[in-house]
């Protein structure tokens, strides 16, 4: 068997397609059909139709298979991506400055949104430390996690980080609706800390130990 090349393989597939039995039959079965088929006529190629024609054949199943390995590798790369987020995540999808969170913040509370205005002032407040490199910039970390991470370098902000922890999770998770109050409890924490300034690791792990 001589070996195809891609005008005769297109020529093939166009009349397979064409006939009376896959008029019905869904796309992406004609598709696989087609693929098997063609993959099937590629190794008969290169098992019999001499070393030129096996040569061609082997070259050819390699190109659609290193195509295949890049579509799944492509495909894990998105869905690792979109997991990346995952529940209970303090960030959205768009990296923001702790600036830009916090004009969000103040437009969403003018406009009496409160609920996504807590939430915003959260994100400046967890942006902020991490542009103060307080704590680490960790991908999908939640609410609690910010928390507890920035209590270590600011210990007189532990209970209140908490609270503004379980308010944001309040607000985001747990169909509690965001007030007024909530807001500016938030807000005056947030100006707080940007004044705040880090108890040295030395006096953190002597208090620890204490």
């Amino acid at each position: 068997m001589s070996p195809i090349d891609r005008e005769e393989a297109a020529r093939r597939a166009a009349e397979e397609l064409l006939k009376p039995e896959y008029e019905k039959e869904a796309l992406f079965d004609r598709i696989y059909r087609y693929v098997t088929q063609f993959l099937g006529d590629l190794l008969d190629a290169a098992t019999g139709g001499g070393a030129t024609g096996g040569i061609i054949a082997a070259v050819l199943i390699t190109l659609i298979l290193l195509g295949l390995v890049a579509l799944i590798a492509w495909r894990l790369r998105k869905t690792a991506r979109k997991n990346a987020l995952a529940p209970g995540a303090l960030f959205g999808a768009r990296a923001l400055t702790a600036a830009e969170h916090r004009q969000a913040a103040e437009r969403l509370a003018q406009e009496g949104r409160w609920t996504q205005a807590i939430q915003e002032r959260l994100r400046a407040i967890a942006r902020d430390l991490e542009e103060r490199a307080l704590v680490d910039g960790m991908p999908g970390r939640t609410a609690d996690e910010l928390a507890a991470e920035a209590a270590v370098s600011l210990p007189a902000f532990a209970q209140e980080l908490a609270a503004a922890a379980r308010s944001f999770d309040d607000v985001t998770y747990g169909g509690v609706m965001g007030t007024r109050e909530a807001y500016e409890t938030m807000t005056g924490l947030d100006e707080r800390l940007r004044q705040a300034r880090p108890v040295p690791l030395a006096a953190s792990a002597g208090e620890g130990g204490a």
